[in-house]
Formats: structure tokens, sequence, C-alpha cells
């Protein structure tokens, strides 16, 4: 296995492309729960370009059909990038002000996470997101209401 560098660029560009639209090329998850950690998902994915293939406990998307539950659900989505060792992406759990440009913000309301966000620029030491479900373009994190949030650093990714 080699280690993969996350490039944060592509997967804040890829956000801000895609903040107000849907890529054709994945299945819109709006109807049925949200489409936001799809969404991350994607802007992760262009950012290290391998996925986890593992049934059930992976992290990719291949049809709408045939996707991991760590690709479009939040929790999910959260704990495979804090617990990964094998291939694909990984990271660590930081505080939201240690957060980097195409880093993630998993929401909590309480009782479970529910809303995954990408870190795509800063105000004021503030981080500001894209984000789908409530489509948004550089919102600042200060607009939410929520419970609490925890931060997900991205490290990079392992590749076989």
């Amino acid at each position: 296995m080699h280690f993969i560098s996350y490039d944060r660029d592509s997967a804040v560009n890829y956000a801000k492309e895609w903040a107000k639209a849907r890529n054709s090329i994945y299945y819109n998850f709006d109807g049925i729960g949200g489409d936001c950690t799809n969404f991350a998902s994607q802007c992760l994915f262009a950012g290290v370009g391998v996925m986890n293939y593992e049934k059930d406990i992976g992290w990719y998307y291949i049809s709408p059909d045939d996707r991991a539950a760590a690709w479009s659900g939040a929790e999910y989505f959260r704990r495979f990038m804090l617990n990964n060792k094998n291939e694909g992406p990984f990271g660590v759990s930081v505080p939201v002000n240690r957060l980097e440009l195409g880093d993630f913000i998993s929401l909590n309301n309480g009782s479970n996470y529910y809303h995954t966000l990408v870190v795509t620029g800063f105000s004021n030491g503030v981080p500001l997101i894209c984000a789908h479900t409530d489509d948004s373009y550089m919102r600042s994190l200060d607009t939410y209401h929520y419970h609490s949030a925890q931060g997900i650093h991205i490290l990079g990714a392992n590749k076989y």
C-alpha cells in the first residue's frame, strides 16, 4: 500500500463548482434523506482519486444502488474517515478552529450526526462552507443551528 497526498485545491475547486448544481455522474439524494454527504464524498474523491470498495464497510460509489453507506450517510462518512486503516481516504478529529481548506465538518443535533459540510474558505477564523441539501456556497458556519460540530482533517489516502 502507498500513501496519496490529499489535493485540497482540487477538492475545494470541485466544491465551489458544484455547490449550487448537481454533477450528473452522481445520483442526487435530495429527495431521499439529503445530498450533503454524497456531495462531500464527491469533493473528497476529487482530491484523492481512490475509493475503498470493501462491501458494507468501505467508501465508494458505483451507482445509486451500488455504493457504500459511508459515501452518502453523514454518520457513516464520519466513522469511516476517522477509522479507515485500509485503502481510501482517512483523517483525524480536530476542533473546528484547526481545520484547513478541503476538510469536513460533521454537525450533530444532540443525538446523531446529520449533516456534512466542506470547508472552502475562512472569514475571521470562521469556516466558510459549501454544501448540498440546503445548497450553500461559501456560507459561514455561524449561520447553522446545531448542538455540536466535529472537524475531520483529511490526512491523505492509501492505495494498493
